[in-house]
Order: structure tokens, then sequence, then C-alpha cells
């Protein structure tokens, strides 16, 4: 048998054990809506709605589920247009694609970012090594780097600058033990904040009358035979004793000078 809601027009199917025992009144599983399947009932399914029912009770009823027809839904005759989108909605994607766009960019360019980095250390690294005389004797660069220097435990290499030498006090006389020649004693003060290497020093000897009589340049190595003292240099402030032996051009020799290269 079947029964026909008044209000949605579908149509159940239930037996006389359901009408039974709710005395014919139901419950619509679609529409929620009370009536009295007895008023509708039929052996065969109704071609066209029945007359609505007077309005149900307040109990409830048993409700109908198994649906063995139902009127398709009525679909609107146009269609909704979208809703307008926000002018911050178009704003807000013109800014987020960018913002991840340049957040991938820039991952993608670190690896470069810290390659460049890396070579420009070593660029000046390289200069910094070729402009090292510079640097050192600077009064700006020179004493951080020797500050640097000392925390590190390093040492920085010999730098010359002969202008910071000065002689404190010379002296000249006949050698002792060789004869025909002369025995110069000088005491060398390094008035640079660094060390220095020992100069080379050239010697000039003139008579009474100013003129030249003979010259001698002389090597560290041939004035100092320490190699530890060589090595270590004059230290910046500090001062050295030189001994040079040089031939006698004759007894003429009333003064000497001494340069520094």
């Amino acid at each position: 048998m079947y029964a026909q809601c008044p209000e949605c027009l579908t149509v159940f199917s239930l037996n006389t054990e359901t009408l039974a025992q709710a005395r014919g009144e139901v419950v619509c599983g679609h529409c929620d809506a009370v009536f009295d399947a007895l008023a509708s009932l039929s052996d065969q399914l109704p071609p066209e709605p029945f007359q609505h029912l007077p309005p149900p009770r307040t109990d409830l009823p048993p409700r109908l589920d198994l649906a063995v027809y139902r009127p398709p839904a009525e679909m609107p005759a146009v269609a909704e247009a979208p809703a307008p989108r926000d002018v911050l909605d178009e704003f807000a994607d013109l800014v987020v694609a960018p913002r991840f766009a340049r957040q991938t960019e820039k991952k993608r360019r670190w690896p470069w970012i810290t390659a460049c980095t890396l070579l420009l250390l070593a660029l000046g690294a390289q200069l910094g090594w070729a402009e090292r005389d510079l640097l050192i004797t600077d009064n700006t660069t020179g004493p951080l780097l020797r500050q640097a220097c000392t925390s590190l435990g390093c040492e920085l290499p010999l730098v010359q600058d002969t202008s910071r030498l000065s002689l404190v006090a010379r002296d000249v006389q006949a050698h002792p033990s060789v004869p025909g020649a002369l025995l110069i004693t000088a005491n060398l003060r390094n008035d640079a904040p660094f060390a220095q290497p020992y100069p080379t020093v050239s010697i000039t000897l003139s008579d009474a009358n100013g003129n030249k009589l003979a010259m001698r340049r002389l090597r560290s190595s041939e004035y100092l035979g320490d190699a530890a003292v060589l090595q270590k240099g004059i230290p910046a402030g500090g001062s050295a004793a030189l001994m040079l032996e040089v031939e006698d051009p004759g007894g003429k020799a009333v003064a000497f000078e001494f340069g520094f290269e």
C-alpha cells in the first residue's frame, strides 16, 4: 500500500501493521509533516496529489522513511551571479603572490650570496697580503693588526721603514786586531711602532776637505751573524748595537756618514 504526504507530495510505501500501530497518523520522512495516511491510502501509486488534511495532533506518531517516489526539486530559472569580490581581496592576491615569490627567490639566491661573500673575503685577503707593508705601517690599521695578531698568537711579517731609524751614538777607531782596518760602532734605534728588519748599512768615509775616500755597503747578514736575531728584527721602540769592520783608506779618513737601505 502507498500513502502520499499532502505537503511535499512524497509517496511512501507502508504496511497494515504500521497503520494499525499508528492508527493511520504518520510523519513524513522528507518534510517532517504529520498527516493521516488513511486519507491518501492506495493500492497503487497515486497519479496526482490528494487534498490537504487538517492540522496534525500534538503527539508524535511514527516516522516514515522508506520513500518510493519523490518529485524532483525545481531548478532556478536564472543562475545566481557570483558574489562580487571585494577590492581588498584582489589587492591581497596581488600582495601575497609576490611575497611568496620573493621568499622562494631568496631561498634560491642564498647559495650564490654565500659563494660571492666567500670570494670577496678571499679577494680581500689577497689584497691585504699584497699591501701588507702599507697596512702594517699605517697608523690606523697597524695597531689593529698587531692587536689581532697578539690575540691569535701569530707574528706579523717584518716591514722596513728606514725613515724611522735613527743613530743614537757612533764611533770609529783603528781595528785592534786587524791591521789596516777600521772598527765602526753605532747604536741604532727603531722609532716605529712595529718591528723592523736590520737594514743594509752604507758607510762613506771622507777626508778633512769633505772629499769621499771610500764607500762600503754591508748587508745585515755581513755585520750580524746571529740568524735568530736577524729573524726577530729590531723591536718597536728598541735599539740595536752595530759593529762594522771596513778597510782603512790610508789614514786620511776623518769623517764618515751612515745610510740605511
